[in-house]
């Protein structure tokens, strides 16, 4: 039988030229770069304890809600962590899937670590790792790209990140609900969408959270409006060439971590995504942990072609 600290040496040897070349291959680098806007904000450290049963049965945040669901339980054949599976909504792809891969294979790594640590110093002959009472954290994102026309939307998120309190969770419920409201008004002009989920444990959401908010504000040449927090900037936006509304395009990005899964529709058509951006409009103040809204352009003037809106974000489908 091999040693925890050879599974240990082998986990480490694969993982790391995984999330690596994982990074690499998925990372989006797109060729066109515009100027955008963003309201978010919370703290995974403020997240309540939800106690769980590890006892072996189902429950907790289980459940067929999400595509594979939770089967709850305490798993891992002794090794002294939970087991816990990614649950990816709408096939999980691209760089939304992958970080929330590698956040469970690390927690899964740090755990065989401690493990092997453990029985090194006490025989194994007793648990070295107590599973956590912090549930998984369901992180979601829905993008959405809007024929240009769609300008009061940009003025709406512009307004909303003017007087909008990010600084408490109740403020950015706010935002979430004004947000989604603001897609939903203008269902005549969404074209492209994608809608992606997945569960990962409460140790690594923060990391997983801040990863994808870092993917997508990497696509912006500039922030020229943001609330963050409770910190607000706005910077007054360069004049550019009209653009043309009925081929031209602007996309926004809605990402949150919350305490409780969300059985997102999807984003195939035009019903799964007026779907999924009523559920997460539904999020309350209590379970939502952390919000990124993200959109571009913010400048006047400025708009995505076809073909640049689909490389700066190539998950996106017709709806």
């Amino acid at each position: 039988m091999r040693s925890p600290l050879f599974l240990r040496r082998a986990f480490a040897w694969l993982a790391l030229p995984a999330l690596v070349l994982g990074l690499l291959v998925l990372a989006p680098q797109p060729s066109w770069a515009a100027s955008g806007g963003r309201i978010g904000g919370g703290s995974f450290r403020a997240a309540p304890s939800m106690p769980r049963s590890f006892s072996g049965g189902g429950g907790g945040m289980g459940g067929g809600s999400l595509r594979g669901g939770y089967g709850g339980g305490y798993r891992g054949g002794g090794i002294g962590f939970p087991f816990l599976i990614p649950i990816f909504g709408f096939g999980g792809g691209g760089l939304f899937g992958f970080l929330v891969l590698m956040a469970v294979v690390g927690l899964i790594g740090n755990a065989l670590r401690g493990a092997g640590a453990g029985m090194a110093q006490g025989g194994g002959s007793r648990p070295v790792m107590a599973p956590r009472s912090d549930g998984p954290v369901t992180i979601s994102q829905v993008q959405v790209g809007l024929l240009a026309s769609a300008r009061s939307l940009q003025d709406d998120l512009r307004k909303l990140a003017v007087s909008a309190d990010t600084s408490h969770s109740a403020g950015l419920q706010t935002v979430l609900q004004e947000t989604t409201l603001a897609l939903l008004r203008h269902p005549d002009l969404w074209v492209y969408a994608n809608a992606e989920v997945g569960q990962v444990p409460f140790a690594s959401a923060e990391a997983t959270f801040n990863r994808l908010s870092m993917a997508e504000r990497s696509k912006l040449d500039r922030e020229l409006t943001t609330n963050v927090a409770g910190r607000r900037f706005q910077e007054a936006p360069a004049a550019a060439g009209a653009s043309d509304a009925t081929s031209d395009f602007i996309a926004v990005t809605v990402l949150l971590a919350s305490r409780r899964p969300l059985p997102l529709k999807g984003a195939d058509n035009a019903d799964q995504l007026r779907q999924s951006l009523q559920v997460l409009g539904s999020v309350s103040a209590a379970d939502l942990i952390a919000l990124e809204v993200i959109w571009q352009p913010d400048g006047a003037g400025e708009a995505f072609s076809t073909e640049q809106l689909l490389t700066t974000y190539p998950d996106l489908r017709h709806v």
